[in-house]
C-alpha cells in the first residue's frame, strides 16, 4: 500500500473543505495520493505524487526517464532529477483557518434544532486558564495526598503535550497511536524523558498493539475500567498530562518508588477536585480567562430569525455558565435558548434513561423535588436524559444538530444511540492549518512525499549500488518525516496524524462528527439550508485523479 508521506494534509484532504469568499463557495482540491506501480518489478519511469493546488492544472507528469540505472551515480542522478521535478512542481493552496470540514453529508434544510455544550464550544478559554488548572491541580497533590513539596517547582509547560494521547496506566507511558492502534515510535515517554524505540518495542513486544489492550474486552468508545489505557481526549487533560508527566519525571530522576496508575489517578483527581476552584477564579475575573467572541450574538440571532430552537447541555453548575454567557452574550442570554440543562453529568445525559430531570432555583440555588412535565424557556433545569429531552420536546433524530468539543462524552452517543446530527468544535485546528500553510512544511511534505515514490520503485532492485542509495534516501525520509513532525508539536506532532496516518483521536472525530471547525461562528458564513458535501476521498486502488 502506498505511504501518504504526510502527516496530517491527507486527514483535511478527505474531507470537504468549504469556505465563502466573496459570497461564493469554493472547494479546495488538492490530489491526496496515486497508483502505486507493481511490487514485482522496479519502474524508473518515475511519476511524482507530490499533492498539488488543482489536479486539473497541475505539472506535466514527471518523466525523469532515466533507463535502468545501474551505478551509484546513476542512482544519485535519478535522485536529483526527481528533486528538481519536486522543485517546479506548484505547492498546494492555502486551507483557511476558519474553513468548516465535512465528514458526512449534512443538509441543513433538515435540521430544525440546534443544541451547545458550553466549554470549549460556545466559551473558548485563554491559555491562561491551563496555567490556572495546573497550578491547582498541583497543588492539591502536595497539600490533600501528602506529594513531595519540591513538586510545588514543578512548573507547566503548555508545548508539552497535545490532546488525544493515551496513557497506559500499567507501564506509566504517555503514547501516541494512530488510527490502526500502532504506536508511534518517536512519541512515547516516561515523563518528560522520550522512551527510545527498542525500549518500547520490548515493553510491548509489537507497535500494533490488541485492541482489547487500548478499548478493553468490550472494545467501547468510551473508557473501559478494565482496559489498560486511557485516552486524555478533551482540551482540560493537556495540563493534566503536562502535570502527570511531571510527577513522575520528578520520582524517576530522584529514584523514588512508585506505582504509576495510582499516579496516574491521583492527578485526575486532583484535577478533578480543582474545577470548582476554577470555577469561582473564572467568575471573579471572567475577561481575563475566557476569549471574547463578538460574533456570537450574530450566530443566535441568525438562527433565532430562521425559526430555529436552540438548546444548552453542559456539565458546569448554572452560575459558572451564566457568568461566562453574559460576559460573551449578554445578560438575557438565556432568551436565545428554549431549553437550558446545567450539571448534566455527560455522557450518562446520554446514556441513563432513569434520571429525573430536576427544576433549578436560581433565588435558593437549589434543585427542587417538584416533578417536570415540560421544559419551559427561561427556566434553568439540572440532570436529567437525553431521553426525557427527547420526549418533552419532540426533537428526534437527524432534525436535530449538536455540538460539542469531546469527540465520545458530548457525541458519541447521540450518533449513534439517536440519530442526530454532530458538529465537532477543534479549536487546535486553526493552528494546525496555519501550521500547514507554511511554506516550509508544504515544500517538506511534498518532497517527502516524492522522496517516498521514488523509494518505493527502487526498493526491489537487488544490487549494490541500489541498495546503498536506498539507505541514503530512507535516512533522508526519516528526518523528513520528523521535521514535519516536529512543526507541530516536538515531542508528539500533529493532534491528526502521526507520521503518516491519522490519529486514533481522528478516526474517532471522523465517525461522530458530521463536520467539524475551530469556532461554532464559522458557520456564520453559510445559510441556515446549506449542504455540506463530504469529499470523495481516494482510496488506495483508485486513481490519482479523475482529471486526466
Amino acid at each position: 500500500m502506498c505511504a501518504a508521506g504526510n502527516p496530517i494534509v491527507s486527514a483535511l484532504l478527505r474531507q470537504n473543505v468549504l469556505l465563502r469568499a466573496g459570497g461564493v463557495l469554493r472547494s479546495w482540491d488538492p490530489i491526496s495520493s496515486s497508483l502505486c506501480p507493481s511490487p514485482c518489478k522496479p519502474n524508473y519511469s518515475f511519476e511524482a505524487r507530490a499533492f498539488t493546488s488543482d489536479a486539473g492544472a497541475s505539472a506535466p507528469a514527471a518523466t525523469s526517464q532515466i533507463s535502468h540505472p545501474k551505478t551509484v551515480s546513476d542512482f544519485q542522478k535519478l535522485h536529483e532529477a526527481t528533486k528538481k521535478k519536486f522543485q517546479s512542481k506548484k505547492l498546494p493552496s492555502d486551507v483557511h483557518p476558519d474553513a468548516v470540514f465535512a465528514c458526512n453529508e449534512l443538509d441543513l434544510s433538515e435540521v430544525q434544532v440546534y443544541g451547545f455544550d458550553y466549554d470549549y464550544t460556545l466559551a473558548c478559554y485563554k491559555p491562561i486558564l491551563e496555567d490556572l488548572l495546573y497550578n491547582l491541580a498541583r497543588e492539591m497533590l502536595v497539600k490533600r495526598f501528602r506529594y513531595p513539596d519540591d513538586i510545588l517547582q514543578l512548573e507547566y509547560e503548555p508545548n508539552f503535550a497535545v490532546r488525544g494521547l493515551h496513557y497506559d496506566v500499567e507501564k506509566g507511558l504517555l503514547v501516541k497511536l494512530d488510527s490502526f492502534l500502532q504506536l508511534q515510535l518517536g512519541s512515547v515517554y516516561r515523563g518528560r524523558t522520550k522512551v527510545e524505540a527498542d525500549e518500547v518495542l520490548k515493553l510491548y513486544h509489537n507497535r500494533l498493539l490488541p485492541i482489547a489492550y487500548v478499548e478493553g474486552p468490550n472494545n467501547s468508545y468510551r473508557h473501559n475500567t478494565n482496559s489498560k489505557m486511557v485516552q486524555l481526549a478533551d482540551l482540560f487533560s493537556v495540563p493534566e498530562m503536562c502535570l502527570l508527566c511531571n510527577v513522575i519525571e520528578y520520582f524517576e530522576r530522584n529514584r523514588i518508588d512508585y506505582n504509576p496508575e495510582i499516579v496516574f489517578h491521583d492527578t485526575r483527581t486532583a484535577m478533578g477536585s480543582c474545577h470548582p476552584i476554577m470555577h469561582g477564579k473564572v467568575m471573579r475575573n471572567t475577561e481575563k480567562y475566557i476569549e471574547r467572541n463578538p460574533k456570537l450574538v450574530k450566530f443566535f440571532e441568525k438562527l433565532q430569525q430562521a425559526g430555529k430552537n436552540l438548546f444548552l447541555v453542559t456539565n458546569s453548575p448554572y452560575s459558572f455558565v451564566n457568568c461566562g454567557m453574559s460576559f460573551l452574550v449578554g445578560a438575557n442570554w438565556r432568551d436565545f435558548f428554549d431549553v437550558v440543562i446545567v450539571q448534566a453529568r455527560k455522557p450518562k445525559f446520554f446514556t441513563d434513561e432513569s434520571r429525573p430531570i430536576r427544576l433549578f432555583d436560581e433565588r435558593t440555588q437549589s434543585h427542587l423535588w417538584d416533578r417536570v412535565f415540560k421544559l419551559e424557556k427561561g427556566k434553568i433545569y439540572y440532570e436529567g436524559s437525553v431521553r426525557q429531552l427527547q420526549e418533552l420536546k419532540g426533537w428526534r433524530g437527524h432534525s436535530v444538530l449538536y455540538f460539542g468539543d469531546h469527540p465520545y462524552s458530548d457525541l458519541a452517543d447521540v450518533t449513534l444511540k439517536h440519530s442526530w446530527r454532530t458538529g465537532a468544535i477543534i479549536s487546535e485546528l486553526a493552528h494546525e492549518i496555519k501550521t500547514l500553510n507554511r511554506k516550509d512544511f508544504k515544500m517538506s511534505a511534498n518532497w517527502l512525499q516524492m522522496l517516498t515514490q521514488l523509494i518505493e520503485d527502487t526498493q526491489d532492485d537487488d544490487s549494490e549500488a541500489a541498495q546503498i542509495c536506498l539507505k541514503e534516501w530512507m535516512e533522508e525520509r526519516d528526518q523528513l518525516r520528523n521535521k514535519t513532525k516536529n512543526v507541530f508539536n516536538e515531542q508528539f506532532g500533529s493532534v491528526f496524524r502521526t507520521y503518516h496516518n491519522p490519529t486514533y483521536f481522528s478516526r474517532r472525530l471522523f465517525r461522530f462528527a458530521d463536520i467539524y471547525t475551530s469556532d461554532i461562528t464559522n458557520l456564520l458564513k453559510f445559510s441556515t439550508t446549506h449542504t455540506f458535501y463530504p469529499r470523495r476521498g481516494v482510496m488506495p486502488h483508485e486513481y490519482a485523479s479523475h482529471f486526466i
